[in-house]
């Protein structure tokens, strides 16, 4: 198998595709494929039996694909549809879902993306750039109440609802159309001692709202969960708190909402049983290698 041009590296690599506890006949899936680092992980050790379903939504990404494997299969498509897909695809049951939900280092590289702050790009932060609305369009679009909702809900911004005043005040006069624009317009009120955690906020939160990533991740998660077979495996890599949140909830309760029955004896009424009570984080060598790796949390959970 010929290993693709990195698209960046992979994230708690060993330990993320350890808890799916391959076997090699089973049924897996990799909603993020990515540079396929964690896919050529999984197929190593399916060792050319059962299947292996890679998604991504990003045409980018299919271009790290420079193997071929009678065992694998690649979907261009956002994993939302993952129940979708496997109904496609004639798969009941799957023994294992790997997610890495982060952004690659390549969409932040890639200055036509207006993923980051660091370029004066055109504001698009689209995954899927054949489909659905830029960046742009949001905040040129968007009621100011809608601004402000997005800012506070997925950036955490204390100062969204004056940021989003701003924005609708300075598109009165021309479009924000590049990032550079966007940020000379939200400078004012961005802490310059915590700038670039400021801006990442700020970016987060409407890449959030143009890949409708909540919703997303809700989906693919609920369809997960039907999906998997008794003794299947969810392996899952978070970046930040609103999704590590979901990813949670979803593994302690069976809902995205965290909302927890009990039996009789008082007993949790869950469709899973967690494998590590506790996250599992990048080791200190992992973090000085691969920076991106430093806020992920890596949840593991088995299907009753």
């Amino acid at each position: 198998m010929t290993i693709a041009p990195a698209y960046h590296l992979p994230v708690l690599l060993k330990d993320s595709v350890d808890g799916l506890n391959v076997n090699p006949g089973g049924i897996y899936v990799d909603v993020t494929l990515g540079g396929g680092g964690h896919t050529r992980e999984i197929l190593a050790r399916m060792k050319g039996q059962g299947h292996l379903y890679s998604f991504d939504q990003d045409a980018d990404a299919e271009g790290n694909i420079t193997w071929k494997d009678n065992c694998f299969t690649f979907v261009r498509s956002n994993f939302r549809y993952l129940k979708n897909w496997m109904r496609y695809y004639g798969v009941e049951h799957i023994d294992g879902l790997l997610a890495d939900l982060g952004v690659s280092s390549h969409h932040f590289d890639d200055e036509s993306r207006g993923f980051s702050f660091r370029h004066n790009s055109p504001l698009d932060m689209r995954m899927n750039k054949r489909a659905g609305k830029t960046a742009a369009e949001i905040v040129n679009e968007y009621e100011e109440e809608s601004i402000a909702y997005i800012l506070y809900i997925y950036g955490e911004m204390k100062q969204s609802r004056r940021i989003a005043a701003a924005i609708v005040k300075a598109r009165a006069k021309k479009p924000i159309i590049t990032t550079g624009d966007l940020i000379e317009v939200v400078s004012p009120f961005i802490n310059k001692e915590h700038e670039k955690k400021d801006l990442a906020r700020l970016f987060q939160a409407l890449r959030i709202e143009v890949n409708h990533e909540m919703d997303a991740l809700r989906d693919m998660l609920l369809a997960a969960t039907e999906l998997l077979r008794e003794g299947g495996r969810l392996s899952i890599i978070t970046y930040h708190s609103l999704e590590d949140r979901i990813v949670k909830n979803v593994m302690k309760a069976g809902n995205v909402d965290g909302k927890v029955s009990q039996d009789f004896f008082g007993r949790i009424e869950s469709p899973f049983i967690l494998v590590n009570n506790k996250v599992i984080t990048p080791s200190i060598e992992e973090q000085q290698e691969n920076p991106r790796s430093r806020s992920a949390k890596l949840r593991i959970a088995e299907k009753k």
